[in-house]
């Protein structure tokens, strides 16, 4: 895809989730030959076409309908410091502007795959927008740590550096999402980070207790659930429900086989070839499935009934699940009928006790696993995906209520009520 084109989709992806305004944000590309192809300034980030990219020759020569973006001289800056990198993203989203303007680096140890997919972080001192000093400001603290490739802005935003501009983006926002999970952690409470081990443990579980098939068959049965899954990974992606860096979508197939998501694909780029098929437990040869391939395996065999499981982090979600506060659905009784009461395990049950994880489902459909992920299972996948967007919905209005004061949840005589009235299973 040529750099302009790369550009508009991936700041198209920047301002439909909210992480930018009309105005602001910035990204550019350096090509092979030495130009870079840049946002330009002044242009509506709802509506820019691959016309609109500008394109800054290694000469200087300026090329191009508008005005190269004004943070162009930190872009310049970054590259001579970082000449591997071949991607710059800079934006306000808001959860990175809340740290800026605090002066405090988010801790990715929040989240387990963050800390490997953002490194360790920055933070350069303010100079004015735009200015010379503030792109020789952000490249010395770059220059500092040979490992950065985030730096948050003092009262501004943050810029990021990729090997390419999908890899400049996953980091973004699986930084962003950590800075909203922390913020809404502290809403509710205080924090509850990872340890080193905890981490290690984490990056080490792939799914390498499946055997691989060969010879595999896609009948159009198949090649449907394939298509399905990816239409909704695409639009989870789009509700921030999901991010490039995180989630797992199955379906079940025949039996206890199923289709998943692989595992070290980003999320927003999944196509059908990606989907991994499992067949009598072996995965399709040549494909890695999700480090949580295990887990559904169990689910699906446990629970005939479940046809389709979601496993993901959405920031409201994870502010439950990386504090000791309950997820108290019965404040809302809607939220309740859907989801019952949300039982949270420890972190690693998904590796580690899968067969108690997996039992749940047989009455619930969503649970939590504490400083990881929410599970949503059910009868189909886009009724799986409606709990999923119940939930988050529920999380984030009960964390909106937090600052006004005490919950009042519904009675067990109201509840009861709900059972007997909306057929819900105990």
């Amino acid at each position: 895809m040529h750099p302009a084109d790369q550009l508009v989709l991936i700041i198209s992806r920047i301002y439909r989730s909210g992480l930018t305004t009309t105005s602001g944000g910035n990204l550019s590309i350096m090509d092979d030959n030495g130009d870079m192809w840049i946002t330009p300034s002044g242009i509506d980030k709802g509506s820019l076409k691959p016309s609109d990219i500008m394109c800054v020759k290694a000469d200087g020569t300026i090329i191009g309908p508008h005005r190269p973006s004004s943070e162009y001289p930190f872009h310049r800056a970054l590259y001579k410091i970082r000449p591997k990198m071949r991607a710059v993203i800079h934006a306000h989203p808001p959860g990175l502007v809340t740290f800026s303007i605090v002066h405090q680096i988010p801790d990715t140890r929040i989240l387990p795959q963050a800390r490997n997919v953002c490194g360790p972080i920055g933070f350069a001192q303010y100079d004015v927008p735009g200015s010379e000093a503030l792109g020789q400001k952000i490249a010395e603290e770059f220059r500092k740590n040979p490992e950065y490739k985030a730096v948050i802005m003092e009262n501004h935003g943050v810029v990021l550096c990729g090997e390419n501009i999908a890899d400049a983006y996953q980091r973004f926002e699986t930084l962003e999402l950590c800075a909203r999970t922390i913020l809404n952690a502290k809403t509710l409470g205080e924090p509850i980070y990872l340890s080193e081990e905890q981490i290690q443990y984490h990056e080490s579980r792939l799914p390498d207790n499946f055997s691989h098939f060969m010879n595999v068959s896609y009948p159009s049965d198949e090649r449907i659930l394939r298509a399905e899954i990816c239409r909704l990974v695409r639009r989870a992606c789009d509700q921030s429900l999901m991010s490039s860096s995180y989630g797992t979508v199955s379906m079940r197939w025949r039996g206890n086989d199923f289709l998943i998501t692989p595992s070290g694909v980003q999320r927003w780029d999944i196509d059908e070839e990606d989907i991994v098929q499992i067949k009598d437990s072996m995965a399709e040869a040549g494909k890695m499935p999700s480090h949580a391939a295990a887990l559904h395996f169990e689910i699906y065999r446990r629970n005939p009934k479940i046809n389709a499981i979601i496993i993901t982090q959405c920031p409201s979600l994870m502010g439950f699940c990386t504090t000791d506060s309950i997820f108290d659905v019965r404040t809302i009784p809607e939220s309740w009928i859907f989801l019952q009461d949300v039982p949270k395990f420890p972190f690693a049950s998904q590796y580690e006790h899968l067969d108690e994880v997996a039992e749940v489902f047989r009455t619930r459909s969503c649970a939590m696993l504490a400083n990881d992920a929410v599970i949503v299972a059910s009868d189909s996948l886009i009724n799986a995906f409606d709990r999923l967007e119940v939930a988050e919905f529920a999380a984030k209005s009960l964390i909106l209520a937090k600052p006004l004061g005490d919950l009042h949840p519904i009675t067990d005589a109201e509840v009861e009520d709900l059972r007997i009235a909306f057929h819900v299973g105990k």
